[in-house]
């Protein structure tokens, strides 16, 4: 008899960011490799791995539940209650997303903890996110015998600030689909595009550093704001309003796309001279080597999981300087020999970060939980 495993799969009841991509991969990997016996929660139990854009009526009612705290705190009960109701034992239950379900019923809990911006970042994020993280996270986390996390920056910071050995904390590094992002022949879009930009991507939110970012394009010599306008993608996040503003007001050379499907984020990621990403924390940042596999130059943070993931391919920059982000955006578009090199630099980085090796490697660690 196959181990039955239980994932938690609520993150997919929305437009998908990069917690609900990683539970996605990981668990159509597993759902397809067939070694496990697969069992999805959404609120409710389910065999059925659930494909993310087809949700559109499900999308909606999340959308109501994220503008709408009061009923966001009610979601979260029901999904809790809910996970009493006839609930068998498991041999595994993971949690992809930070908090295990102190209802669940399983042998063995495996949780994945992707950073601790809600601890160390507060300001970044909304405070009904924050009470419920401060709630639950300490108290559920060590329910868990072993912890994933995406890269050796987060580890460290497990190890510092949760009781765990350091053989209970696995690195595995995310992946990204080659199929979807790679270079393209067909670079049509249903939306029109400036013939030069710059793009960055990610949800409009104060954990991105738009505002840096904003700022910097803003302080561009005007022969290069001429040259290149500024492309952003991604879905309205929380504490918003400076950043909406700032596009406003500058309107002329800054174009926002809202939320993109994935074919058009490929197709942007290739067509833009310059992808720039100053996040101020990653626990592992999935956009730049998004962007490297379509061919595109990569300026990034020089802090965080962010130097790890992109390693010599990419050009960093400090994302609380904003004169630094300027020099190192007129730097790389200055110099064109320099961006074929980081293409080309790119593209070999690109191809190290499979979902199929990240899900080998979740497999490896199941049945190592399994058999210990």
């Amino acid at each position: 008899m196959k181990p039955k495993i239980l994932i938690d799969s609520v993150s997919l009841l929305s437009q998908l960011t990069g917690i609900g991509r990683y539970t996605y991969e990981i668990s159509k990997y597993l759902k397809e490799n067939d070694e496990l016996d697969i069992n999805f929660f959404y609120g409710y139990r389910s065999r059925k791995l659930l494909e993310p854009y087809r949700l559109s009526n499900i999308k909606n009612i999340k959308s109501l539940v994220v503008k709408n705290q009061f009923v966001k705190k009610i979601a979260r009960k029901i999904l809790v209650q809910s996970s009493k109701i006839l609930a068998p034992v498991y041999d595994i239950y993971w949690q992809p997303n930070f908090i295990p379900n102190e209802n669940i019923k399983a042998k063995k809990t495996v949780t994945t903890v992707h950073d601790f911006s809600a601890v160390l970042y507060k300001e970044y994020h909304p405070k009904e996110r924050i009470e419920y993280f401060e709630k639950f996270f300490f108290k559920n986390i060590y329910k868990s015998d072993l912890i994933i996390t995406g890269s050796e920056f987060t580890k460290q910071e497990i190890l510092q600030r949760l009781d765990f050995e350091e053989e209970q904390v696995k690195v595995i590094y995310h992946g990204i689909d080659h199929k979807l992002f790679k270079i393209y022949d067909d670079l049509t879009l249903s939306f029109n595009l400036p013939k030069q930009f710059i793009f960055s991507v990610g949800s409009i939110e104060p954990r991105k550093n738009l505002i840096g970012l904003l700022n910097a394009y803003n302080m561009l010599d005007d022969t290069y704001k001429e040259e290149y306008s500024l492309v952003l993608a991604g879905f309205k996040g929380w504490k918003n309003q400076e950043i909406m503003n700032l596009i406003e007001k500058n309107k002329d050379y800054i174009h926002y796309l809202g939320f993109i499907s994935d074919e058009d984020l490929a197709k942007t990621y290739n067509l833009a001279s310059l992808f720039v990403y100053p996040s101020f924390y990653e626990g592992f940042g999935l956009p730049p080597l998004e962007a490297m596999a379509c061919g595109t130059p990569v300026i990034t943070s020089d802090i965080s999981s962010l130097p790890e993931v992109g390693g010599e391919a990419v050009v960093y920059c400090d994302p609380h300087d904003i004169n630094d982000i300027k020099k190192k955006i007129e730097f790389v578009l200055s110099d064109k020999k320099l961006q074929k090199d980081m293409v080309g630099k790119g593209l070999q980085r690109a191809k190290m970060f499979t979902w199929e090796k990240s899900a080998q490697e979740h497999l490896k660690v199941f049945n190592e939980v399994l058999k210990n």
